[in-house]
Formats: C-alpha cells, structure tokens, sequence
C-alpha cells in the first residue's frame, strides 16, 4: 500500500533541513539568503483532507441510482488524478466494503482511511453520506408533492437506464484492475454467473472466490 498522506514528510523536511544548513530553525533559505516557509506534514495532511472532503462531497451530490454509480468517477479521482491508490488496491478495497455489514458504500470511508488515517476516515464519512442525505430529504419531500404529475413517471422511465449503465460501467472498471490474470478472469466470470442466478448470498461468492484465489494462487 502507498505511504499515508504526510507519512513520508519527514524525509522530506529532513531534506530540506539539510539543503538549508538550518539547524532546525524555522526555515530553510536559498542560495540567495531569502527565508522559505518549511513545508510541515500538518500542512501536506490539510491539503489531502481538503482534496477528500471536496471529491467525495461532489461525488454524493451525483450519487443517482445507489452508490456505485459514482465508483467510475471515483476511481478516476482517486488511482488516476491522485495516485493515492492502485488499481488493484481500488479494487481489494471495493471488495472489503462488500463483504463488510452496513451501507454499500463504505469503499469511500475505507480510503480516507487509507490515505490519510483516521482523519480521513471521519472527513469522507462525513462528506459521502452528508451531502446525498440532506438532498435526498429535501428532494423526497418536493417528489412526492409532485406524485400526480405526468412528467414524474417519465423522469422515473429516463433515470432507470441511466443508472444501470453507470452501474455496468462501475463494474467494468473494477474489473479491469481486478482481474489482471487469466485465473482472476475465470474467478470474475463464475461469480458473475452465479450472482445472476441469484442462488447463492453474496457471502458465499465473496468467500468462495478468495478461497479460489488462494488456492489457484491467482496473484
């Protein structure tokens, strides 16, 4: 897993302690004398809080259809734009907060987690389910007060499609950064396969598709 936000700070403040010749003053200087405010770990950690507290905030406004409409853009922002995370790790993330009780989208807390610890935990817990529920209150309230309306069943015939191509699409790019073998392949297929027959529990896929993986020696 990558370093957490700021962890790797100290090395570079060491570096930069030791450009200057500071002696652990509070700035590190130019060759030309001119004082430099030293980059602190407080400071990178803020910026990474930020970056997570305005991409999942603006991933919960647009959550239509469940959360896993979001997770294209998600893991763009997060493997593509960021590179807080691989692709596989992306998934191996998905995957916990599947297997995991509560909502289905605890992927998001998991990598605040992840990338900046407990704060970033707290932050995108507090951005991803925040935003969605406020709007989802007040929209609900405004829906049903249009309930006799012609154009309600239309909008609720449009946003059904719509949804599930950003669902086929979210499934997609999970498994193009899940199953980079020819075995995590055939692991995918079979549990496509059989959660569309819906005869098993999701549990029993989950499991039995790590236990596959072990061992195949899929990784």
């Amino acid at each position: 897993m990558r370093d957490r936000a700021g962890g790797g700070g100290g090395g570079r403040l060491g570096a930069v302690a030791a450009a200057g010749g500071d002696g652990g003053g509070g700035t590190a200087r130019h060759a030309g004398g001119t004082a430099k405010p030293r980059e602190t770990g407080g400071a990178v950690m803020g910026a990474t809080l930020l970056s997570l507290l305005v991409i999942f905030a603006g991933l919960s406004l647009v959550s239509f259809g469940g959360g896993n409409t979001i997770l294209p853009e998600m893991q763009r922002q997060v493997v593509d734009v960021h590179h807080w995370l691989s692709a596989q790790q992306f998934g191996a993330l998905f995957a916990l907060s599947q297997a995991a009780p509560g909502p289905n989208m605890l992927v998001g807390p998991l990598i605040g987690w992840q990338v900046a610890g407990f704060a970033g935990l707290a932050v995108v817990t507090v951005a991803k389910f925040g935003p969605s529920s406020i709007l989802t209150g007040l929209a609900l309230h405004l829906w049903e007060r249009q309930r006799h309306r012609p154009w309600r069943a239309s909008v609720q015939r449009g946003l059904v499609p719509l949804t599930t191509g950003m669902v086929m699409a979210s499934a997609a790019i999970i498994a193009t950064g899940a199953a980079t073998t020819v075995t995590l392949c055939a692991i995918s297929a079979a549990a496509t396969v059989a959660a569309l027959t819906g005869r098993l529990h999701p549990l029993v896929i989950l499991g039995a598709g790590a236990l596959a993986g072990v061992t195949l020696g899929a990784g």
